[in-house]
């Protein structure tokens, strides 16, 4: 019989972490420390554990719960409502995106697909050249994404690809369009295909099980259940965090406020979050730039039915890409688009699929034979996709207005020519983009002409993202950017922020392995600024 799987989060907590759950608080409470940080996932997980690593008294305020291996049941229903940004229905103003976020400790890294690549050599060139980022160069990003591939045990994955994934690099064969394989940050995986759920068996190598228990470990504090309302300004510097305490759903404040107190704050919320917690605060914004040039990687999908069974769901979820369409245009061209295979979930594909009744109904009867491949469309290196604003409800929730122009629009249609011709090469017998005009196409020389003459307009076309970047653009240059390269906030001489908000421009790939190597640089330099000694290397 085999050994139960361990379980670290109730280890550490039996060994005395300090962790304490905004839905036990009984009043109001203030904590102090020498660094708060506001969010646990790719970005704060990182900074905590060098920041906790170099001495100092850190505190990590999460809004979601502390989960662990044993919460986690490869079920939809559970894991979407307990581990996701509203329940894995964030959408844009017009709810014509839908945006799949994470909301738990370690952020969207719990729930994230594993894919791992180093931000590409054209998108950091472009940074350099519009955004005056001379220090973001490959050459001398390197050692930090040495560092954090080590530390999070990104490589080569061994096994076969699943169908799924394998019929994309099939199809684009037949075609001769390049492919590749993608890195996973994993270690002794399972090879189960819920990542999407929270990682059963710890081996997914995420903030949860690696950056914040290490911080713990180091005398770090975790709040959770905590909800960052407003910072506090004196001057030019910040006084204090506001915390609205959570009730055990997360779902409603209970009335009880948490203050926190530190030398120095990192916000790290998420490319939504974290500009929307700063416009509530009313921080410095003289250029009107925060909250802007928020991009998404707009996701449009197809689906292709085989003979063969496809089962989407098991085995690890993306292990192919092609960057052909990204590569054989310049990057401020007409949007390229990533192509990679998404995992297909009983759930998240039948809310995902266009149609209603016997059409939908007969879509899901076919649900082994599915396979799907997605199009990350490249934004923010053209005057005609200049991204989304992130702004406040009447409430002060976080809301993301990203509207689509026809720019981008031509790129959908691309991004679904492309994907039909790969699925029919690779064999299917039908092919039906995610459109809810789009037939099911039985032929190449069908899809061709069908998908020409699609209207493409918002609701109609669906497109997802589980990608966001921007909204605290870094630049040196104050008229280019909210925070410096350095991630110090412009005006404000004792706050950061440390997450995928700080890119100029969409990567152009999956950006967990961006934030964790851009933050970990960053860091590392605040901690030597802070303690006056070098910064530890993380292993």
């Amino acid at each position: 019989m085999s050994s139960p799987i361990p379980d670290p989060i109730a280890a550490g907590i039996a060994a005395g972490w300090n962790v304490i759950d905004g839905a036990s608080v009984a009043a109001d409470r203030t904590i102090e420390a020498d660094v708060v940080i506001i969010g646990s996932g790719a970005g704060g997980g990182v900074s905590a554990e060098i920041l906790a690593l170099a001495g100092l008294k850190v505190v990590i305020v999460e809004e979601g719960a502390l989960k662990s291996s044993k919460d986690f049941k490869m079920r939809e229903a559970d894991a979407y409502p307990a581990l996701y940004q509203e329940s894995a229905a964030r959408k844009t103003r017009d709810k014509a995106i839908n945006i799949l976020q994470g909301r738990t400790v370690g952020g969207s890294t719990t729930v994230n697909w594993t894919s791992s690549f180093r931000t590409p050599k054209p998108t950091l060139d472009y940074w350099q050249k519009n955004f005056g980022l001379a220090s973001y160069t490959p050459a001398l990003l390197a050692p930090w994404f040495d560092m954090m591939e080590a530390r999070l045990s990104v490589g080569d994955w061994q096994a076969p690809p699943n169908e799924n994934n394998d019929l994309l690099k099939r199809g684009a064969a037949r075609l001769g369009i390049a492919t590749g394989a993608i890195r996973r940050n994993v270690k002794g995986c399972w090879n189960l295909g819920y990542c999407g759920m929270g990682c059963p068996t710890n081996a997914k190598q995420s903030m949860l099980v690696t950056t914040i228990p290490s911080a713990l470990s180091h005398g770090a504090t975790l709040v959770t259940h905590a909800r960052a309302q407003r910072l506090v300004f004196k001057g030019d510097a910040v006084d204090s965090l506001l915390c609205e305490a959570m009730d055990a759903s997360g779902l409603a404040a209970s009335g009880r406020v948490l203050t926190l107190r530190a030398k120095h704050f990192i916000v790290a919320g998420g490319a939504i979050n974290s500009p929307a917690l700063l416009l509530r605060s009313r921080a410095p914004n003289p250029h009107g730039l925060l909250g802007r040039r928020t991009f998404l990687h707009p996701t449009v999908i197809s689906a292709g039915i085989f003979a063969q069974r496809v089962d989407g769901y098991a085995g690890a979820p993306q292990t192919i890409y092609s960057d052909h369409f990204l590569e054989t245009g310049p990057v401020d061209g007409p949007i390229g688009y990533k192509l990679e295979a998404p995992p297909l979930h009983p759930l998240l594909l039948s809310t995902t699929m266009a149609g209603y009744g016997q059409a939908h109904t007969d879509t899901m009867r076919q649900f082994p034979h599915v396979q799907a491949v997605l199009a990350l469309l490249r934004d923010g290196f053209h005057a005609d996709a200049p991204g989304g604003s992130v702004g406040l409800t009447r409430e002060g929730a976080a809301l993301l207005d990203y509207p689509i122009s026809e720019f981008l629009w031509d790129g959908v249609r691309r991004a679904m020519l492309s994907m039909a011709e790969i699925q029919f090469a690779a064999g299917a017998a039908s092919v039906q983009p995610v459109h809810e005009l789009a037939e099911r196409y039985t032929s190449w020389d069908a899809a061709k002409k069908g998908i020409g003459a699609l209207p493409m307009r918002e609701h109609i076309t669906r497109i997802v993202s589980a990608h966001v970047m921007g909204g605290c653009t870094m630049s040196d240059d104050e008229r280019r950017g909210v925070v410096g390269a350095n991630g110090r906030y412009h005006g404000v001489r004792n706050l950061s922020v440390h997450d995928g908000s700080l890119f100029p421009t969409a990567i152009g790939a999956n950006p967990q392995l961006s934030i964790y190597a851009v933050t970990a640089r960053l860091a590392s330099d605040l901690a030597r600024e802070l303690t006056g000694k070098p910064a530890p290397r993380v292993a």
